[in-house]
C-alpha cells in the first residue's frame, strides 16, 4: 500500500510548508468537514424529539399502518422511524412538499387490516391496497381523509356495507372495490361525489337498486353482484361506449365510402412525406465532440407516444413493473408494440412548481446532450394530467443494484468492470461540464443514477435534478436537491452549486464502487464507526487497512489500481470546492497522470486538518467540563 504514514509535524515544519498560505481556508475546511455530521445529528434529533412535526406524525402513522397490515412476508424493510422522514428514503411512498400524498401497497401479501392511523395522513391523495389478503369491516373513518382522490381496495376480503360517510369524500375520482365480500346496498350518499370518474363494485355480495345518477359515471362496473342492472333491466351493469351498433348499408355506399377513405389516406401519406422531406434539415443539429455517439439529433426525432401506447407498454402502470423511483416519479419496465423493452418514467408532481419545468428541462437536456455514457431519450408522452419520458431499458439496471441489491445467484461486479464504470461515468460527467453550452450540472450523481447496459457500460441517468448553467456564472443558487451523503458541503450550507458539486458526488460514488457500501450507514454506529462513508474510509486508510476497504465479494483486484481510485476519490471530496479537480483532470489522474503531486499535497493538508480537529476537540471537551463545573457550583449555592 503506497499510502505513507501520517507523521506528526511541529510548528516549524508546518510553518515552512506552503500550506501556511491557506490558514484561512483550513479553518473553513475544518468547519465544512463536520457540517454533514452536524446536520445528520440535527435531523436525527428532530426525527426523534419533535413529536409535533408533520414528518414525525406521518412517519408514526405509517409505522402503525404497516403493523396493522401485517407484513408477514417482510416485503417492506426500509420503513424506519429513525430515518428522519418518510419522504427521505421509504419505498412505496410518494411525497409532495414534504407530505405523504400516495401509498402504493398493492400485491404485497398483507394479511391484516386497515389502521385508523391512515386518517393522520391529511394530504393523502392515493391509496392502493389491491391484490392483498386484507380483511375487516369497511372503515367509515376513511371519510376524514378529505384529500383522497384514488381508493383501490380490490381483491381483498373486506366485508360489511359501504359506509354512507364515504359520500363526504368530495375529491374522490376513482373508487375500486371489486373482488371483496361487501354486502348491503349501494348508499345514496355516493351521488354526492360529483367528480367520480370510476366506480367498480363488481364481484361482491351487494343487493338492491342502484342510484340512477351512478349510471352517468364515465366508467362503472356492477357485474358479479345481485344489484338491479342488466338482464333485461334498462341500465347495463358495465359502462359501454355510446357508439351505436352498425347496420347493413348498400354495397354501393360501402364502395363509395371505401374509395373516398382510400383516396384521402393516399393524399395524407403524400403530404406527410413531402412535409418531412422539406423540413428535416431545418431542425437537425450536429455535434462533433470526441467520445459522443455519431448521430444527428433534433427534438423532432423524439417519438411522441400516445397515452394508450404507454398504458399498454406498462400493463396500465402495474406495480409489478416498477423498477425504481426517480427524482420526480416512478420508473416502470415496459414493452412497446414492436417488442422493444423500455423504461417509462412517470412524473408524479408535474403540476407542482418545478414539476412541468423539470419535464421540459429533461427533454431539452437529453435531446442535445449526446454521448455514449449519457442516457438517451427515446420519446415522451404528454396529456392534460400526465408527463411521461421513455428511455431504453438497461438490462443490468443500476450500479446501486449491482453493489447492494443482488438476488441469490447473481454475480457481483468484478474489479475490471468496476474500473470501467469509474472511467465511463467520469467521461459522461466531463462531457456535461465541458462540451455542453451552456454547461450542465447533474446535481444528484450517485450509484442509483449510473445505469448499466448489456455490456455493463455505464450511462448517467436521471436529469430530473439537472440544471443548465450559463458559462458566465461560476455558480447558481437554487433549492438544494440531491441525496444525503452525496451532497457537497458548500451546497448544503449556501445552496450554491457548480460543476465542483458534481465532482464531490462522483468522488463519493467512487468510494461506493470500491467498498460496496452506502454513503451514509447508521448501522456503523453500532460498531462505533463513522456514519459517513468518507470519514470511515479516511480512518481505515490511516490504519492501513486496505483489505477492510475493498468489498468482501471482490476477491481478485489490483491493489495499485484500487489505490489510484481511492486517491482520486479523496481528492474529489475535499471540503473546499476550489481544491477539487475538474472532471477533465479527474480522467487524467485515473490514468495515473499528475496524481502523485496532488496526492502528496492532499496528505499534507489532511495532516493539518487532523491536528486542528484534535486541538478543537480537546478545547470543546474542556469547555464542556467547565460548563458542567459552573452548573454544579451554581446548584450548590444557597437559594
Amino acid at each position: 500500500m503506497a499510502f505513507p504514514e501520517y507523521h506528526k509535524q511541529g510548528k516549524q515544519s508546518v510553518g515552512s510548508s506552503p500550506i501556511v498560505d491557506r490558514e484561512n481556508s483550513m479553518s473553513t475546511a475544518f468547519s465544512f468537514r463536520h457540517f454533514h455530521l452536524n446536520l445528520l445529528m440535527l435531523l436525527l434529533f428532530c426525527s426523534n424529539g419533535l413529536s409535533a412535526n408533520d414528518d414525525d406524525v406521518e412517519g408514526h402513522a405509517l409505522i402503525d399502518l404497516l403493523r396493522a397490515l401485517n407484513d408477514s412476508n417482510n416485503r417492506i424493510t426500509d420503513w424506519n422511524i429513525h430515518l428522519v422522514s418518510p419522504c427521505f428514503s421509504w419505498s412505496h411512498v410518494t411525497c409532495r412538499n414534504g407530505n405523504v400524498i400516495s401509498l402504493s401497497l398493492a400485491s404485497n401479501g398483507f394479511s391484516g387490516t386497515l389502521s385508523p392511523s391512515i386518517t393522520k395522513l391529511k394530504f393523502l391523495v392515493s391509496l392502493d391496497l389491491q391484490d392483498n389478503d386484507l380483511s375487516g369491516v369497511l372503515p367509515d373513518y376513511l371519510s376524514s381523509v378529505s384529500s383522497l382522490q384514488n381508493l383501490n381496495l380490490a381483491n381483498n376480503r373486506f366485508y360489511g356495507s359501504i359506509p354512507a360517510a364515504w359520500g363526504q369524500l368530495h375529491n374522490l375520482k376513482h373508487l375500486v372495490m371489486r373482488g371483496n365480500h361487501v354486502t348491503g346496498t349501494v348508499p345514496n350518499s355516493l351521488v354526492n361525489i360529483t367528480g367520480l370518474k370510476e366506480l367498480d363494485l363488481s364481484s361482491n355480495d351487494l343487493t338492491g337498486g342502484i342510484p340512477p345518477q351512478l349510471f352517468s359515471i364515465p366508467t362503472y362496473n356492477f357485474s358479479g353482484t345481485h344489484l338491479a342492472c342488466g338482464n333485461g333491466i334498462q341500465q347495463p351493469c358495465i359502462s359501454t361506449s355510446s357508439v351505436p351498433v352498425s347496420t347493413r348499408r348498400p354495397k354501393l355506399e360501402v364502395a363509395i365510402t371505401g374509395a373516398s377513405c382510400g383516396a384521402f389516406l393516399l393524399l395524407l401519406v403524400g403530404a406527410i412525406i413531402t412535409y418531412r422531406c422539406n423540413h428535416r434539415h431545418k431542425h437537425d443539429q450536429f455535434f462533433d465532440v470526441e467520445g459522443e455517439v455519431e448521430r444527428n439529433i433534433s427534438l423532432g426525432q423524439l417519438r411522441r407516444f400516445s397515452w394508450r401506447e404507454i398504458q399498454i407498454a406498462t400493463d396500465n402502470f402495474s406495480e409489478s413493473n416498477i423498477i425504481g423511483h426517480g427524482g420526480f416519479g416512478k420508473v416502470y419496465k415496459g414493452y412497446l408494440l414492436d417488442s422493444t423493452k423500455v423504461a417509462v418514467k412517470r412524473l408524479t408532481d408535474y403540476h407542482n412548481p418545478g414539476g412541468e419545468a423539470a419535464f421540459l428541462r429533461e427533454v431539452q437536456l437529453i435531446s442535445v446532450a449526446v454521448h455514449r455514457n449519457l442516457l438517451h431519450l427515446i420519446g415522451f408522452c404528454t396529456t392534460s394530467s400526465e408527463r411521461i419520458l421513455v428511455y431504453p431499458f438497461m438490462q443490468n439496471l443500476s450500479l446501486a443494484y449491482r453493489l447492494r441489491d443482488l438476488k441469490p445467484g447473481e454475480k457481483a461486479l468484478d474489479w475490471p468492470t468496476r474500473r470501467r464504470i469509474a472511467f465511463g461515468a467520469a467521461h459522461g460527467l466531463e462531457y456535461l461540464h465541458e462540451h455542453c453550452d451552456p454547461k450542465i450540472i447533474h446535481r444528484d450523481l450517485k450509484a442509483a443514477n449510473i445505469l448499466l447496459d448489456d455490456n455493463f457500460e455505464p450511462v448517467l441517468g436521471d436529469f430530473g435534478l439537472a440544471k443548465l448553467v450559463d458559462t458566465k456564472l461560476t455558480h447558481i443558487t437554487t433549492q438544494v436537491r440531491g441525496t444525503m451523503g452525496h451532497i457537497a458541503p458548500e451546497y448544503l450550507s449556501t445552496g450554491k452549486s457548480s460543476e465542483k458539486t458534481d465532482v464531490f458526488g462522483y468522488g463519493i460514488t467512487l468510494l461506493e464502487l470500491v467498498t460496496g457500501q452506502r454513503a451514509i450507514d447508521f448501522s456503523r454506529l453500532e460498531e462505533e464507526e463513522d456514519v459517513l462513508l468518507l470519514d470511515h474510509i479516511k480512518k481505515l486508510l490511516r490504519e492501513k487497512r486496505l483489505g477492510d476497504i475493498v468489498e468482501g465479494n471482490m476477491k481478485i483486484y489490483d491493489p495499485k489500481e484500487v489505490e489510484t481510485i481511492l486517491q482520486v476519490a479523496l481528492l474529489c471530496t475535499q471540503s473546499s470546492p476550489e481544491e477539487r479537480p475538474k472532471m477533465a483532470q479527474v480522467i487524467t489522474m485515473l490514468q495515473g497522470v499528475g496524481l502523485a503531486e496532488r496526492w502528496a499535497e492532499w496528505e499534507q493538508l489532511e495532516e493539518v486538518r487532523n491536528q486542528q480537529f484534535s486541538l478543537m476537540s480537546r478545547q470543546f471537551m474542556w469547555a464542556e467540563d467547565s460548563t458542567h463545573d459552573q452548573e454544579a457550583i451554581q446548584l450548590s449555592q444557597a437559594r
